[in-house]
């Protein structure tokens, strides 16, 4: 066994012991902390600590004698290669939101024993499922403890950067604005409190940005509004002195992060307490008042800050150009430098991908760690080259590059592929029928409140008709300079609810995508915005939406098979570049100016 496989073992044996020290038969660790973030400070990030998986998403169970990883198609090959000798198994799921492992711990239990999993760490939703599971088997749920805590003795401590403000003009709705909205939408619903945990709806609400969690600009806190205050449970020393004054004019209170639940607990027996079941942990749930009625709906805040502002869209415009530019001259670089016949890997694309970023005007960080995958490691989705394991870019391929950037103006995402050396007839297949995906739902049109799910299917539909797809959403949505993933709405096969509704204003990607294990990946992402257009049949049958594609970077001709593009799809593609060679246009010079005109030349139809 090589050391980091012999840590892994030491670690999972020190988690039974704790196990074994409780009298519990097993302990589900989810990828989560208090707040339900998709991505998490080091202090909650126990799964990958114990398993060495270092996939977003994936829930970790350890019985006294078995130990099973759970994760989606995206991570398989990936969790494949990092729990190779762990002792710890790969069980596939379908799909991020599945709870198969509710059955396998079922399977591994007896009745009369009893799982283990940390009440603050576990959303109250996921609770409700793992209780209804189990109790039919006899399988206790204890939620009062934290196995991590006693099995990891140099775990890290709770973030201390300072947060700062979203200043004007970039943050175009002012605080007090904010809370007037939120709290209209508590009155509405008869609410007198409301709890938010997610740290995003509290960044966004507050106008505060933070750097508790790499490349999404948040911070580690809990805010508990009243009819007209509210209290920010955060931890001491985070908030400098004139933005803590700043809150207070707004009726912002600042307390210790870990009275959050006494907070709770402490409310009248009159109170209604607005909180939000799909983001909100059992821990703090709990700590709420037999007595205090609760109002069960999502955060207002998060539907609030799905809908950009027309001034919002504006600096988006303008963060987008700006990330655009910054390409043209990587990109510039990167092809000469390859002409010349000088080695590049993955890494560099990295590494000099993001300097070109840090150059533009108003960038602030990476919105997420860029993904540069060269034919085989393009069939990872979530793939990270490494120092200790990435490749040299030679020969022939493909090459996948997603990345993207936080402005102070908005967040950028995109993914592009780029034909190295001689590209075969099958993968400009591939790539072709991506492309036509992507196109096919860039043109949509739809009525307002249509369920986001609901236009999957349109992406899909060109992989579809030759027997293919892919195991990913298609689109999620994008935060205003803020996480890379938000909802409500999501682009997917999820099953749809009344939240996921299709709104003006929201910012979404479009990414399908086709993988060959082992061979070469295939995505073609762009971030849109839904817009209003003006029908003659608008007063009949209500408003429509179409989106407005706000990524502006040349989408590779070369790799295109014209015998599979149909004339009106060569049309809106050479539309689109038109539109990147006039906004980019002004924003480069030199060999950047050179590369964006001749990768935006128009395709003969």
């Amino acid at each position: 066994m090589d050391t980091r496989t012999s840590e892994t073992r030491l670690r999972i044996e020190r988690l039974r012991d704790a196990l074994n020290a409780q009298n519990v038969h097993a302990v589900l660790v989810p990828s989560s902390d208090p707040h339900l973030s998709e991505y998490l400070p080091e202090r909650w990030q126990g799964r990958e600590w114990l398993s060495g998986f270092t996939g977003s998403v994936g829930s970790l169970v350890v019985t006294r004698d078995r130990a099973a990883l759970f994760a989606d198609s995206r991570y398989w090959t990936q969790a494949e290669a990092q729990l190779a000798g762990s002792g710890i198994t790969l069980e596939k799921m379908n799909s991020g939101a599945s709870t198969i492992y509710i059955d396998w711990i079922a399977q591994q239990l007896r009745p009369g024993e009893t799982l283990a999993v940390d009440g603050q760490v576990l959303g109250l939703a996921l609770a409700n499922q793992l209780r209804n599971g189990l109790s039919r088997q006899g399988i206790t749920l204890r939620t009062d403890l934290d196995l991590i805590q006693s099995a990891w003795d140099a775990r890290p401590g709770l973030p201390t950067a300072a947060v700062y403000e979203h200043l004007a003009p970039q943050a175009a709705v002012s605080r007090a604005d904010k809370l007037a909205s939120v709290r209209k939408a508590m009155a509405a619903a008869g609410a007198t409190h409301h709890l938010i945990s997610t740290v995003d709806d509290v960044a966004w609400l507050l106008n505060l940005r933070g750097s508790d969690v790499e490349c999404n600009p948040v911070f580690i806190a809990h805010l508990l509004l009243d009819a007209s205050g509210g209290r920010l449970f955060i931890a001491d020393g985070k908030v400098p002195a004139d933005v803590s004054a700043r809150l207070a004019a707004d009726g912002i209170q600042l307390v210790r992060y870990e009275q959050a639940a006494a907070a709770l607990a402490a409310l009248p027996a009159d109170a209604a307490l607005l909180i939000d079941p799909r983001r909100v942990t059992l821990g703090l749930r709990e700590a709420v008042p037999a007595g205090v009625k609760i109002v069960e709906q999502i955060n207002p805040s998060t539907l609030l800050k799905s809908r950009k502002t027309p001034a919002e869209a504006v600096f988006v415009r303008e963060a987008m150009a700006e990330d655009g530019a910054a390409m043209c001259e990587f990109y510039a670089e990167f092809e000469a430098s390859m002409a010349r016949g000088e080695r590049w890997s993955e890494l560099d694309v990295d590494a000099k991908l993001s300097a070109q970023r840090r150059k533009r005007k108003g960038f602030v960080g990476l919105s997420f760690s860029t993904i540069a995958g060269f034919n085989a490691n393009g069939a990872l989705p979530h793939y990270r080259a490494l120092p200790e394991s990435y490749s040299q870019i030679e020969g022939n391929g493909l090459l996948l590059i997603d990345s993207g950037g936080q402005y102070l103006g908005g967040t950028t995402d995109i993914t592009r592929v780029w034909p190295i050396g001689t590209v075969s007839t099958a993968q400009k297949r591939d790539y072709t029928l991506v492309l036509k995906g992507t196109l096919a739902l860039s043109r949509t049109r739809f009525p307002r409140g249509t369920l986001s799910p609901m236009l999957d299917a349109i992406a899909r539909a060109p992989l579809w008709e030759h027997g293919l797809d892919y195991g990913h959403g298609t689109g999620h949505g994008v935060g205003y300079f803020m996480n890379v993933h938000e909802g409500p709405q999501s682009i997917s096969k999820a099953i749809p609810d009344a939240t996921m509704a299709m709104e003006p204003g929201m910012i979404t990607s479009i990414e399908p995508g086709l993988y060959r294990s082992g061979l070469w990946g295939v995505r073609i992402e762009n971030l849109v915005l839904n817009v209003t257009v003006d029908t003659p049949e608008k007063n009949a049958f209500g408003e429509i939406l179409e989106f407005e594609t706000l990524t502006l970077c040349p989408i590779d001709t070369r790799c295109i098979d014209l015998s599979l593009m149909r004339a009106d799809e060569i049309a809106w593609l050479n539309s689109y570049h038109a539109t990147v060679r006039e906004r980019l246009q002004p924003l480069v010079s030199g060999a950047a100016l050179a590369w964006l005109l001749e990768r935006t030349e128009p395709l003969a139809a």
